[in-house]
């Protein structure tokens, strides 16, 4: 089914270029020309592309029908990901808008002969968006293919974004240089022209069109070629944050006035006479107003367009756009089957042999029905029961979670045991139940240990890679699985460790009736933690660090006590497999906590502290960088972010400190009473001599038993002051800030594209953005993002979409930790990693490890660090990190 073709671009539709207005004289006003410099390991395209030449040489030119046809049910649009970290936010805006979701390939996915083929000859998609990217479109690894598309494809609607509208100007010429300041996460009202593009979105100052920028770079105006028209611009040089503080006390959305300033910001673009658009805005940022207007604007300039050039008789069909998704490389594949969307248009396997012309892509085709089947993996299954008790509001009366934990796990040293903490004490009164008290932050807590049938301990350490015998071994690492019985199994994984994870939990199956009535999601299964280095099983092509803690360590939880901070209820279960003997773990448990009751006085004496007075006690941590060292970092981060490599660098350091015998469980009491958090974490792996104190007050993301997944990151972070009023005025210093709030709404976005790539289309909300919470030493400022996972995708899908953490990371995330790979002298470890569950069910809940001591093999170290952007002062940055170490630190000091 062939779509009919214009003869040239002179057909289009000429009221998207009338009634053009002039533009101000002070916008063409350029500033100092500046070159871009990027680095040197990547190829530069030295010399202009001057398009006027190549004029009429577009390929496949479409002809004009005579009779056009009626508008699109739905339109389908090719996005180009520049490896950016907001890519999936575009992709949520769009499928929502074009009525199906598009199609997402990276910039060096396709080589030009695939393009032309899925656009001129298959016809499968109307319209073209690029994203935008870190680098520059100077830099030919930057932009990838993009250039060539804007050049060559003068008969297809573009539009580009950031990056992609910076490569639209220079493709016809005009020079990219270095804004006057960088800008991210920051506001600007624009004014515009009025043109097709800003149908229905106010323009001017204090006309409601306030927008997110992300850049370093910009278009020069002067440097405008004749056939590229400016078409919007900044109201006035000035950026505000999210929120202000107004007289009264209260606040309020940004929204100013001012005297209008002369230099003014190049902020949209348009082809005088190619459907092709440019924005240097984010316009699908949480913070951009019209944002989903201007994207509906750009479908309907599409169906404009398309209704001149071909009947209603070659609208989409199933294969038609179903043939990209067999896309020319297998690293792809998965990906590829992830955007099928939840519609009629389903991944049709039958159809798909038709567009196969080689033996590689037959097999690329079976490696896309297996794909399709990863939730529902072949292989041997294992059917689990659970069978639980409940003791009602008993936890009071035995002692609290802390003497449970001690009485019923604590022996020898409380060896391979785990404790999932919801230590944090705030109360709140509860509006669902008047009278009733409940935890703002934290409810359950779980707490377990060695014993039952089914535990088992995953220790997975990362080849590496410099190493000539480890890679002769074409694996990824090694996995020790130590089984009940104490023997332990080695396996080489050539897929990665959450491939197996996902896997294993694949093959679980449970009886729902099993756990009606139960109140939380975890009902057995993996507990532990991932480490950072992980990364490199979630899109990173490498590690330039190897961790010296294990990369993943998870116990196998089949016995195991939740604790409802709520009520005071405790929860007792155990999980066994199908016909087999039931131990009586359940009810010996339950007397033992009877016991409790009967032998524990209602008020616990507190733990004396350890003394000692050798001289390594005396000694505190020593940091891995210096002041100067890590304030050089800082000054690093910042050209970086000036030449446009990165948005936002979340800097970190090491701090170390040699720790002889300690009690490590008496430790993690101690930190737990002086810095309650929702997510801490008390984990002991006693053959790897490992032990983590955990104080997080950050979750990494959870998915609850409907499907909806939850990220709360954090980014912002002030002391708490001396009086009352000192801490009233630090709190409300931190909620005005716009630098944390440019940080926050940074990552904000970051975790709605990780969200956007695993979530239904047009799920993904922020209920809450930049809340400020109070901890025991720091307030904080915090987001929540949620969205409907994907009924096709598993739990482990859904981490590797968004691991690290964006928090830890920075944005763009890839680029941003190929930048601090670089800098940062060591590994993380366990560090940025993420602490919690993975349950049999496909629920899971994990934090981001930072406010942790990790005692590895007698050395006690706390990672700690902060998000540096373009407002960054290398000094406050210091101080903020060495902020976020007190409370793990002082814990330490004052213990041993």
């Amino acid at each position: 089914m062939a779509f009919s073709l214009c003869a040239s671009s002179e057909g289009l539709h000429s009221s998207t270029y009338a009634n053009v207005p002039p533009v101000p004289k002070s916008f063409r006003k350029a500033t100092k020309k500046d070159n871009v410099h990027v680095a040197p390991r990547r190829r530069m395209i030295t010399c202009h592309l001057m398009p006027r030449h190549m004029e009429g040489s577009v390929v496949g030119g479409r002809k004009e029908l005579e009779e056009p046809g009626k508008k699109l049910d739905f339109v389908r649009t090719l996005l180009i990901d520049n490896y950016d970290s907001y890519t999936y936010n575009i992709y949520q805006e769009l499928s929502v808008v074009n009525g199906l979701p598009p199609v997402v390939i990276r910039n060096d996915d396709w080589t030009w002969r695939d393009i032309w083929r899925q656009l001129y000859k298959e016809n499968a998609f109307d319209n073209i968006v690029i994203s935008p990217g870190p680098g520059s479109p100077t830099c030919a690894s930057d932009i990838g293919i993009c250039l060539k598309l804007l050049l060559d494809c003068g008969d297809i609607p573009i539009l580009g974004v950031c990056l992609g509208h910076q490569a639209l100007g220079y493709v016809h010429g005009a020079q990219i240089i270095h804004a006057s300041e960088p800008v991210h996460g920051r506001l600007s009202e624009i004014e515009h022209n009025g043109c097709r593009l800003f149908h229905e979105i106010p323009s001017g100052r204090n006309s409601g069109f306030k927008v997110v920028r992300y850049h370093s770079l910009v278009i020069d105006a002067e440097s405008l070629p004749k056939e590229i028209i400016p078409i919007a611009w900044t109201s006035s040089t000035d950026t505000r944050s999210f929120m202000m503080k107004l007289p009264n006390g209260s606040s309020r959305p940004v929204n100013y006035s001012g005297d209008i300033e002369k230099n003014k910001v190049l902020m949209g673009i348009m082809h005088s006479t190619r459907p092709h658009y440019g924005v240097q805005f984010h316009p699908e940022s949480i913070a951009t107003c019209h944002g989903s207007q201007l994207f509906k604007n750009f479908r309907n300039i599409t169906e404009d367009f398309w209704l001149r050039s071909r009947s209603s008789a070659i609208h989409a069909s199933e294969n038609s756009y179903v043939g990209f998704l067999v896309i020319l490389s297998e690293r792809k594949i998965f990906l590829a089957c992830m955007q099928v969307p939840s519609t009629n248009l389903s991944f049709r396997v039958s159809r798909i042999p038709d567009l196969v012309k080689s033996k590689d892509n037959e097999l690329l085709v079976k490696q896309a029905s297996r794909c399709k089947k990863n939730v529902n993996h072949v292989g041997s299954a294992k059917k689990l029961r659970l069978r639980w008790k409940k003791c009602g509001h008993l936890v009071s009366e035995v002692g609290g979670a802390k003497n449970i934990f001690r009485q019923l796990f604590g022996d020898h040293g409380a060896e391979n045991t785990f404790w999932l903490d919801s230590s944090s004490i705030e109360k709140l009164h509860n509006q669902e139940e008047p009278g009733q008290l409940f935890s703002k932050r934290g409810r359950f807590s779980f707490m377990g240990g060695p014993g039952g049938s089914l535990w088992k301990q995953l220790t997975y350490k990362l080849f590496d890679k410099r190493l000539s015998h480890e890679m002769e071994l074409h694996a990824r690492g090694l996995l020790s699985i130590e089984n009940a019985h104490g023997s332990t199994e080695t396996i080489y994984l050539q897929e990665g460790f959450l491939d197996h994870l996902n896997k294993e939990l694949l093959l679980y199956r449970c009886e729902e009736k099993d756990f009606k009535g139960l109140p939380f999601d975890f009902y057995g299964g993996y507990v532990g933690y991932i480490g950072y280095n992980l990364k490199v099983e979630c899109g990173m092509s490498s590690n330039r660090h190897k961790s010296n803690t294990p990369d993943a360590c998870l116990f196998f939880a089949d016995n195991f006590i939740v604790i409802d901070d709520w009520s005071g209820d405790i929860y007792i279960l155990s999980v066994h497999e199908e016909n087999t003997t039931i131990t009586p773990w359940l009810e010996n448990t339950e007397q033992k906590l009877l016991k409790l009751k009967v032998s524990t006085p209602s008020t616990l004496k507190e733990q004396t502290l350890q003394t000692s007075s050798s001289r390594t006690c005396k000694e505190g941590f020593t940091p891995e960088k210096s002041r100067e060292q890590y304030k050089k970092d800082v000054e690093k981060c910042l050209q970086y972010i000036k030449d446009g490599e990165s948005y936002e660098l979340c800097l970190t350091n090491q701090l170390r400190r040699k720790v002889e015998k300690v009690d490590s469980l008496g430790l993690y009491l101690h930190l737990r009473e002086k810095n309650p958090a929702p997510y801490a974490a008390w984990l002991k792996f006693s053959n790897e001599s490992l032990c983590i104190c955990c104080s997080s007050p950050e979750r990494f993301l959870r998915l609850d038993r409907n499907g909806m997944l939850e990220a709360k990151p954090i980014k912002g972070t002030i002391s708490r002051g001396k009086t009352r009023e000192e801490d009233e005025e630090l709190k409300s210093r931190l909620q005005y800030s716009e630098k944390d709030q440019a940080e926050n709404l940074m990552i904000v976005d970051l975790l709605r594209n990780d969200l956007g790539r695993v979530c239904e289309p047009g799920s993904v909300h922020v209920p809450k953005l930049m809340d400020v919470e109070s901890y025991a030493t720091v307030h904080t400022m915090v987001s929540t993002i949620r969205g409907k996972k994907r009924s096709n995708l598993s739990a482990v899908d859904c981490v590797k979409a968004a691991f690290p953490g964006g928090s830890m990371t920075g944005a763009p995330k890839l680029r941003s930790m190929e930048l601090l790979d670089s800098i940062e002298n060591s590994a993380r470890g366990i560090y940025s990693g993420c602490i919690g569950y993975f349950s049999y069910n496909q629920t899971f809940d994990l934090n981001i490890v930072i406010r942790t001591v990790v005692i590895h093999k007698e050395e006690a170290s706390i990672g700690a660090g902060g998000a540096i952007v373009a407002l960054s002062n290398p000094e406050d940055e210091y101080e903020e990190m060495i902020l976020k170490t007190r409370a793990p630190s002082n814990a330490v000091m004052e213990f041993q």
